[in-house]
């Protein structure tokens, strides 16, 4: 009955923890189904026959969905990857933006933090309600069309991943969804030079970014590159056991190296005028304390982002030796890419 239990383990998969009793139901329809056909045969049904029953029962994303109480705009299949890119849109792209940039540039035009609060809220509301939107929208034409895609009906029960262990819960799905936003983010540090807007907003239109941005630009770039092959190659070599672990720590490093020189050069940066990262494009007063609250603005981030790597460079240092001493071990990514 292994074949049995890992459909299972691929249909809990797409189940919420809190919603991983209903595939007990489904675990007494599967056995019922066995007896019911060995009893017609008068013997042990093989691999082939078990898995023509768990291919006519369906594939465990699509079950997982029929399980759930409730219907979804976005179906199960796509949820995830729609979760994931509206947490990264929302949380890790627009969140620092208004935080760090537009904040700082209400808070110096209308010189009252109250103001200034109220009208970031007011535009960081209406930005995520937009990009939410169109992030919704798409996903649910995808959601409509995956039928003429031929995705539902082409698998096969036997590619399913072994039974793994309880800790180890690799999602390919999750992997798939950095190396596309590793690509938007290398295509986006490419357009940042010609088109300022994308980085500084509306405040493009009377700053600049500091000369110390040209010299880690670079770097920059080729850590997102880096980036981009670690999941590339996560995705077509499943079978690599430690690299996703050891290939992120170092990733982290050579990130906490760059985060650190920037830091470093930020501080060593002198003059009457402190601008290491953005400098006054246009005369004035007003543009020239909205730089002074940006650069502020950015070294906090910038210290913040170096501690956070640091706590992450001692887990996944922690990690890697697990990797290393563990003598059984799964290919992280080799599972999720099955339990569709």
């Amino acid at each position: 009955m292994e074949l049995i239990d890992r459909y299972l383990q691929a249909v809990r998969f797409w189940l919420p923890k809190s919603q991983h009793d209903l595939a007990l139901e489904l675990a007494e329809d599967l056995h019922s189904q066995v007896e019911a056909k060995e009893a017609e045969l008068g013997r042990p049904l093989d691999e082939g026959e078990v898995s023509a029953i768990l291919r006519e029962c369906g594939r465990p994303v699509v079950v997982a969905g029929r399980l759930r109480p409730q219907d979804y705009l976005i179906g199960p299949m796509m949820f995830p990857t729609y979760r994931f890119i509206l947490k990264m849109t929302l949380l890790w792209m627009m969140l620092p933006i208004f935080v760090f940039i537009v904040g700082p540039v209400q808070l110096v035009k209308t010189g009252s933090l109250g103001a200034a609060i109220g009208s970031t809220i007011g535009a960081m509301w209406t930005g995520s309600f937009i990009a939410a939107g169109i992030i919704t929208l798409v996903f649910v034409m995808i959601e409509r069309t995956q039928k003429n895609l031929g995705l539902v009906d082409k698998w096969d029960p036997r590619s399913l991943p072994p039974l793994e262990k309880p800790e180890r819960k690799a999602s390919g799905a999750k992997t798939a969804c950095e190396l596309i936003f590793n690509l938007m983010a290398f295509a986006w540090l490419l357009l940042v030079p010609h088109y300022p807007f994308l980085i500084l907003g509306p405040a493009a239109a009377f700053l600049n970014a500091g000369p110390m941005w040209h010299t880690f630009y670079a770097p920059v770039l080729l850590l997102t590159a880096v980036s981009i092959l670690r999941s590339g190659a996560i995705l077509v070599r499943p079978q690599w056991v430690r690299f996703p672990v050891w290939s992120k720590l170092l990733q982290t490093v050579l990130s906490l190296v760059v985060v650190n020189y920037m830091i470093n050069a930020a501080g060593q940066t002198a003059g009457a005028a402190w601008h290491p990262f953005v400098i006054a494009a246009q005369g004035g007063e007003q543009s020239a304390k909205i730089a002074a609250v940006l650069n502020v603005s950015i070294l906090v981030s910038l210290v913040c982002t170096c501690l956070g790597l640091s706590i992450a460079a001692i887990v996944q240092t922690w990690q890697s030796v697990r990797s290393f001493t563990r003598k059984e071990s799964f290919a992280p990514g080799s599972a999720s890419l099955h339990v569709f």
